[in-house]
């Protein structure tokens, strides 16, 4: 398992988001087995969770606190 997760630390958001238009394009083409777009909607939904929790990681550190403790936007 640990290795999955190096994995997705080794992908960019941008290959991240590459992945993702895949699956979406193989679950609308009418040809994909029925089981087979079960495995692709959960394997979507598990990169989606990922990449919701790196962009959120990335929006955080591009708030800067300032002295008053208040952040603003870097």
């Amino acid at each position: 398992m640990a290795e999955t997760e190096e994995k997705k630390e080794a992908k960019s958001i941008e290959e991240t988001f590459g992945e993702l238009d895949i699956l979406a394009q193989k679950l609308e083409d009418r040809d994909t087995p029925l089981e087979e777009s079960f495995r692709l909607y959960r394997q979507g939904m598990e990169l989606l969770k990922d990449l919701s929790g790196r962009l959120d990681t990335v929006e955080k550190k591009m708030l800067q606190m300032n002295e008053d403790g208040t952040f603003r936007e870097f």
